[in-house]
C-alpha cells in the first residue's frame, strides 16, 4: 500500500447525518493514514437545518457543498445524484461513507457503486416494514448496495441476515448519534433556551412533527394539534417546527398552535418556535417531563437520556427503544395519543430522578472509534478497491 492515504468521502445532506457522521469525522482526524473529505448535499440548507449543527458539532466546513435544495423525493433524489456523480468523477475517493436514511444516503450510496467505489453505510438493517415510508426505501436500497453494514441495535443484524446480506458485512459497532449526544453533554455551555422560554424550573413537554404522513394532509395535523393542544391546557408544550411543518401549519390556518414570542412561557398551551439548535433541543428534551415525536433520532436520544417518549407512528425502525428503553409506540391516531400523553403526565418524574441503566448495548459513545477500526482493517486488506470495486 506504500504511503497513500485512505481517502474517505463522507456524505452529509440532513441534520441526522451531520449528528452521526460529526464523531466519525473526529476520529478520522485522529488517524494520519486517513485523508477525511466531508460532502455537503444541500438536502437541508438553512441556518437552523444545517449551518448550526455545523458549529455545535465543532465539524469543519465541507470540501464540497451540491447545493442541491429541496424539491420531491424523487428530483431531490436525481438532483443529488447527477451532482455527486460529476464530483466523484473529479475527484475519486478510496471509499464512500453514508449515514441514516434520506435522500443523500441512498443517492451517494448509488452513485458510488456504480461508480466502483466501496460504500460503507453507517445506522444499517433498521426497518419499520412499511414501505409507505420514503425512509424504509432509502434503508433498504442502501443496504442492498453497501460492501460494510454497521448496524446500531441487535434487530438491525437480524433484519440484514433474513435479508441475504452475507454476515461477513455487518458489523455491530453501536450508534453514532449516542457519540455526538455523549459528546455533546460534556460541553461545559449551557444552553440558555430554557430560561428564555420561563421553563428552567417548572414543567413542560416537546413535541416534533415532520413525517409526510402526520403534517401533509390537513385533516391529520389538525386533529393531532387539537389532542395536543388538549395535553397543553396541563402543560406547555415546546414545538420547535421543521419548516415544512411549520408551513403547513400556517397555509391550513389551523388554530391549536401559539407562536412563541421569545416571551416567557405560560403554564399551559401548544407554542411553536423555529428549529431549535442542537445543544438547545438536547438540554429541552432532556429536562422534559415526556417528548411527542415521529423522528427516528429522538427516539435514541430519549431512550439514552430516559425520557419518556411517545412516538406517533404505527411502527418504529428502532425497536431497542421500546424494548430497553423509555419510549412508547402509540400509533397515528390523535385520541389515542391524548390518552397515552395523559398517562405519561399521571405518573412523570423529575428528570433527575430518572434511571438511564438499561441503555442499549455498545451506546457507550465509542462507536467512532470501532468504525474506524474496521474501515482501517478492510482497507489494508484490500487496497485494491481504490481503483476497483470489489468486495472487502
Amino acid at each position: 500500500m506504500g504511503n497513500k492515504r485512505l481517502r474517505i468521502m463522507s456524505i452529509v445532506g440532513a441534520r441526522p447525518n451531520m449528528m452521526k457522521v460529526a464523531p466519525l469525522l473526529a476520529e478520522f482526524r485522529q488517524h494520519e493514514e486517513i485523508e477525511p473529505v466531508l460532502v455537503h448535499t444541500g438536502q437541508h440548507y438553512d441556518y437552523s437545518m444545517s449551518q448550526v449543527f455545523f458549529d455545535q458539532l465543532r465539524v469543519p466546513p465541507p470540501d464540497y457543498n451540491l447545493g442541491v435544495g429541496s424539491g420531491t423525493h424523487y428530483a431531490q433524489t436525481a438532483g443529488i445524484m447527477r451532482k455527486f456523480g460529476e464530483l466523484v468523477q473529479r475527484d475519486r475517493p478510496d471509499m464512500v461513507v453514508v449515514a441514516g436514511d434520506v435522500n443523500s444516503t441512498i443517492a451517494c450510496a448509488l452513485v458510488a457503486a456504480k461508480e466502483r467505489i466501496p460504500v460503507a453505510h453507517v445506522e444499517a438493517g433498521l426497518r419499520s416494514f412499511d414501505r409507505t415510508m420514503p425512509e424504509e426505501l432509502n434503508r433498504i436500497l442502501t443496504d442492498a448496495l453497501a460492501d460494510l453494514l454497521f448496524t446500531t441495535e441487535e434487530s438491525a443484524n437480524r433484519n440484514l441476515a433474513n435479508e441475504g446480506v452475507a454476515p461477513g458485512k455487518v458489523f455491530f459497532v453501536g450508534n453514532l448519534m449516542i457519540d455526538s449526544l455523549v459528546r455533546a453533554l460534556k460541553i461545559t455551555r449551557p444552553s440558555s433556551l430554557r430560561t428564555e422560554l420561563g421553563l428552567a424550573s417548572r414543567p413542560y413537554a416537546v413535541l416534533t412533527l415532520h413525517r409526510p404522513s402526520n403534517v401533509d394532509r390537513v385533516d391529520q395535523l389538525r386533529r393531532t394539534l387539537e389532542a395536543i393542544g388538549e395535553v397543553a391546557q396541563h402543560i406547555p408544550v415546546v414545538f420547535p417546527a421543521h419548516p415544512r411543518t411549520a408551513r403547513n401549519i400556517d397555509e391550513a390556518e389551523l388554530k391549536a398552535v401559539r407562536i412563541w414570542n421569545g416571551d416567557p412561557l405560560p403554564s399551559w398551551g401548544l407554542w411553536m418556535m423555529p428549529p431549535a439548535s442542537y445543544l438547545d433541543f438536547l438540554d429541552l428534551m432532556q429536562h422534559a417531563v415526556m417528548v411527542i415525536t415521529d423522528s427516528g433520532g429522538v427516539q435514541e436520544e430519549t431512550t439514552f437520556l430516559g425520557v419518556p417518549c411517545l412516538t406517533y407512528r404505527n411502527t418504529t425502525e428502532r425497536p431497542v427503544t421500546v424494548s430497553m428503553g423509555t419510549n412508547r409506540v402509540v400509533g397515528c391516531d390523535p385520541g389515542h395519543l391524548l390518552l397515552s400523553a395523559l398517562e405519561v403526565l399521571e405518573s412523570a418524574q423529575p428528570s433527575e430522578a430518572r434511571s438511564t441503566r438499561f441503555r442499549p448495548p455498545l451506546w457507550d459513545g465509542r462507536a467512532a472509534s470501532r468504525i474506524v477500526h474496521i474501515l482501517k482493517e478492510a482497507w489494508q486488506s484490500d487496497p485494491a478497491c481504490a481503483a476497483e470495486r470489489v468486495p472487502l
